[in-house]
Protein backbone atom coordinates (compact mmCIF):
# COMPACT_ATOMS: atom_id res chain seq x y z
CA UNK A 1 0.00 0.00 0.00
CA UNK A 2 2.80 2.25 0.82
CA UNK A 3 4.16 2.40 -2.93
CA UNK A 4 1.38 3.91 -3.83
CA UNK A 5 1.69 6.50 -1.75
CA UNK A 6 4.69 8.76 -3.40
CA UNK A 7 2.37 8.79 -7.05
CA UNK A 8 -0.49 10.06 -4.87
CA UNK A 9 1.48 12.83 -3.50
CA UNK A 10 1.79 13.78 -6.76
CA UNK A 11 -1.53 13.47 -7.73
CA UNK A 12 -2.79 15.74 -4.80
CA UNK A 13 0.26 18.35 -5.58
CA UNK A 14 -0.50 18.68 -9.53
CA UNK A 15 -4.42 18.88 -8.49
CA UNK A 16 -3.61 21.49 -5.91
CA UNK A 17 -1.71 23.23 -8.55
CA UNK A 18 -5.21 23.60 -10.69
CA UNK A 19 -6.94 25.62 -8.26
CA UNK A 20 -5.20 28.41 -8.38
CA UNK A 21 -7.36 30.32 -10.00
CA UNK A 22 -9.42 30.80 -7.50
CA UNK A 23 -6.86 32.77 -5.62
CA UNK A 24 -6.65 34.67 -8.24
CA UNK A 25 -9.69 36.57 -7.67
CA UNK A 26 -8.33 38.33 -3.96
CA UNK A 27 -6.67 40.90 -3.77
CA UNK A 28 -7.12 44.89 -3.77
CA UNK A 29 -10.16 46.80 -3.84
CA UNK A 30 -12.00 48.59 -6.79
CA UNK A 31 -13.37 52.01 -6.74
CA UNK A 32 -17.09 52.74 -6.73
CA UNK A 33 -16.97 51.67 -10.13
CA UNK A 34 -19.49 51.20 -12.48
CA UNK A 35 -23.29 49.77 -11.44
CA UNK A 36 -23.56 47.19 -14.52
CA UNK A 37 -20.24 45.80 -14.21
CA UNK A 38 -20.86 45.48 -10.68
CA UNK A 39 -23.95 43.66 -11.26
CA UNK A 40 -22.33 41.48 -13.40
CA UNK A 41 -19.70 40.80 -11.25
CA UNK A 42 -22.29 39.80 -8.62
CA UNK A 43 -24.16 37.54 -10.69
CA UNK A 44 -20.75 36.14 -11.82
CA UNK A 45 -19.61 35.69 -8.11
CA UNK A 46 -22.25 34.54 -6.50
CA UNK A 47 -23.16 31.89 -9.42
CA UNK A 48 -19.71 30.91 -11.44
CA UNK A 49 -16.87 31.51 -8.38
CA UNK A 50 -18.28 30.88 -5.23
CA UNK A 51 -20.20 27.61 -4.86
CA UNK A 52 -17.75 25.78 -7.59
CA UNK A 53 -14.81 27.38 -6.06
CA UNK A 54 -15.77 25.40 -2.98
CA UNK A 55 -16.39 22.15 -4.70
CA UNK A 56 -12.98 22.00 -6.17
CA UNK A 57 -11.41 22.81 -3.03
CA UNK A 58 -13.40 20.48 -1.04
CA UNK A 59 -11.86 17.74 -3.57
CA UNK A 60 -8.78 19.13 -3.57
CA UNK A 61 -8.85 18.60 0.16
CA UNK A 62 -10.34 14.95 -0.10
CA UNK A 63 -7.11 13.94 -2.19
CA UNK A 64 -4.52 15.56 -0.01
CA UNK A 65 -6.15 14.10 3.04
CA UNK A 66 -6.36 10.63 1.06
CA UNK A 67 -2.78 10.99 0.59
CA UNK A 68 -1.86 11.82 3.87
CA UNK A 69 -4.12 8.74 5.19
CA UNK A 70 -1.60 6.12 3.22
CA UNK A 71 -4.76 4.98 1.46
CA UNK A 72 -5.09 1.44 0.18
CA UNK A 73 -5.30 1.66 -3.81
CA UNK A 74 -8.94 0.81 -3.79
CA UNK A 75 -9.46 4.39 -1.84
CA UNK A 76 -7.02 5.90 -4.07
CA UNK A 77 -9.17 5.09 -6.67
CA UNK A 78 -12.24 6.06 -5.01
CA UNK A 79 -11.73 8.89 -3.92
CA UNK A 80 -9.99 10.15 -6.70
CA UNK A 81 -12.32 9.52 -9.31
CA UNK A 82 -15.09 11.44 -7.14
CA UNK A 83 -12.81 14.04 -7.18
CA UNK A 84 -12.23 14.88 -11.01
CA UNK A 85 -15.68 14.24 -11.09
CA UNK A 86 -16.50 17.17 -8.88
CA UNK A 87 -13.77 19.30 -10.44
CA UNK A 88 -15.37 18.35 -14.00
CA UNK A 89 -18.85 19.09 -13.12
CA UNK A 90 -17.70 22.40 -11.01
CA UNK A 91 -16.24 23.94 -14.33
CA UNK A 92 -19.29 22.57 -16.41
CA UNK A 93 -21.22 24.80 -13.60
CA UNK A 94 -18.65 27.73 -13.90
CA UNK A 95 -19.44 28.14 -17.83
CA UNK A 96 -23.01 27.91 -17.79
CA UNK A 97 -23.46 30.82 -15.14
CA UNK A 98 -20.70 32.42 -16.94
CA UNK A 99 -22.96 31.73 -20.52
CA UNK A 100 -26.11 32.89 -18.18
CA UNK A 101 -24.62 36.25 -17.04
CA UNK A 102 -23.87 37.26 -20.28
CA UNK A 103 -20.85 39.36 -21.44
CA UNK A 104 -19.11 42.10 -19.14
CA UNK A 105 -20.65 45.22 -20.06
CA UNK A 106 -16.38 46.04 -21.49
CA UNK A 107 -14.66 46.18 -24.61
CA UNK A 108 -13.83 42.84 -25.98
CA UNK A 109 -16.36 41.79 -23.16
CA UNK A 110 -18.18 39.12 -25.91
CA UNK A 111 -14.92 37.57 -26.52
CA UNK A 112 -13.64 36.96 -23.49
CA UNK A 113 -16.61 35.74 -22.33
CA UNK A 114 -16.62 33.28 -25.19
CA UNK A 115 -13.23 32.37 -24.47
CA UNK A 116 -13.41 31.33 -20.78
CA UNK A 117 -16.54 29.66 -21.61
CA UNK A 118 -14.84 27.64 -24.19
CA UNK A 119 -11.27 27.05 -21.59
CA UNK A 120 -14.01 25.76 -18.63
CA UNK A 121 -15.49 23.76 -21.19
CA UNK A 122 -12.26 22.20 -21.90
CA UNK A 123 -11.38 21.71 -18.84
CA UNK A 124 -14.65 20.05 -17.47
CA UNK A 125 -13.80 17.69 -19.90
CA UNK A 126 -10.42 17.09 -19.30
CA UNK A 127 -11.49 16.48 -15.51
CA UNK A 128 -14.19 14.02 -16.70
CA UNK A 129 -11.26 12.36 -18.58
CA UNK A 130 -9.37 12.19 -15.74
CA UNK A 131 -12.38 10.72 -13.90
CA UNK A 132 -12.53 8.02 -16.62
CA UNK A 133 -8.48 6.68 -16.81
CA UNK A 134 -8.96 6.59 -13.19
CA UNK A 135 -12.04 4.16 -13.21
CA UNK A 136 -10.48 1.90 -15.24
CA UNK A 137 -7.35 1.56 -12.98
CA UNK A 138 -6.87 -1.93 -11.91
CA UNK A 139 -6.35 -1.86 -7.90
CA UNK A 140 -5.03 -5.76 -7.67
CA UNK A 141 -1.68 -4.87 -9.64
CA UNK A 142 0.01 -2.78 -7.68
CA UNK A 143 3.16 -2.08 -10.41
CA UNK A 144 0.57 -1.55 -12.94
CA UNK A 145 -1.93 0.72 -10.59
CA UNK A 146 1.25 2.50 -9.55
CA UNK A 147 2.53 2.96 -13.07
CA UNK A 148 -1.47 3.73 -14.54
CA UNK A 149 -1.98 6.89 -11.14
CA UNK A 150 1.92 8.06 -12.07
CA UNK A 151 0.39 8.46 -16.04
CA UNK A 152 -2.76 10.37 -14.41
CA UNK A 153 -0.45 12.61 -12.61
CA UNK A 154 1.21 13.57 -14.84
CA UNK A 155 -1.32 14.50 -17.28
CA UNK A 156 -2.96 16.55 -14.03
CA UNK A 157 0.10 18.18 -13.68
CA UNK A 158 0.37 19.20 -17.39
CA UNK A 159 -3.43 20.09 -17.30
CA UNK A 160 -2.82 22.55 -14.25
CA UNK A 161 -0.17 24.51 -16.02
CA UNK A 162 -2.06 25.11 -19.06
CA UNK A 163 -5.22 26.42 -17.24
CA UNK A 164 -6.89 29.44 -16.54
CA UNK A 165 -5.34 31.90 -19.55
CA UNK A 166 -8.78 32.83 -20.92
CA UNK A 167 -10.54 33.00 -17.83
CA UNK A 168 -7.54 35.64 -16.23
CA UNK A 169 -7.92 37.64 -19.72
CA UNK A 170 -11.89 37.95 -18.51
CA UNK A 171 -11.00 39.02 -15.16
CA UNK A 172 -8.24 41.42 -15.95
CA UNK A 173 -8.94 45.19 -15.10
CA UNK A 174 -11.98 46.24 -13.85
CA UNK A 175 -13.62 43.41 -14.14
CA UNK A 176 -11.60 41.70 -12.06
CA UNK A 177 -11.63 44.83 -9.61
CA UNK A 178 -15.47 44.69 -9.63
CA UNK A 179 -15.23 41.10 -8.96
CA UNK A 180 -12.99 41.12 -5.78
CA UNK A 181 -15.22 43.72 -4.31
CA UNK A 182 -17.86 40.77 -4.51
CA UNK A 183 -18.75 38.75 -1.47
CA UNK A 184 -19.04 35.40 -3.64
CA UNK A 185 -15.44 35.93 -5.10
CA UNK A 186 -13.91 37.02 -1.71
CA UNK A 187 -15.59 33.84 0.51
CA UNK A 188 -13.85 31.81 -2.61
CA UNK A 189 -10.11 33.52 -2.39
CA UNK A 190 -10.49 33.12 1.38
CA UNK A 191 -11.84 29.07 1.07
CA UNK A 192 -13.84 29.54 4.89
CA UNK A 193 -13.04 26.29 6.71
CA UNK A 194 -16.48 26.63 8.43
CA UNK A 195 -18.09 25.77 5.22
CA UNK A 196 -19.28 22.54 4.30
Amino acid sequence: MEGTNPVNKKLAAALSGGAVLVLALSGCSSDDGDKKLDDWAKKVCDTAVGPQSKKIADANAAIKKQTADNSSPDEVKSTDSKAFGDISAAYAQRSAALKKAGAPPTDDGEKKLNDAVKELDGLSKSYADLKTQTDKLDTKDQSAFADDLAKIAEELGKLSKSENTAQKKLEAGDVGKAMREQDGCKSAASSPKTQS
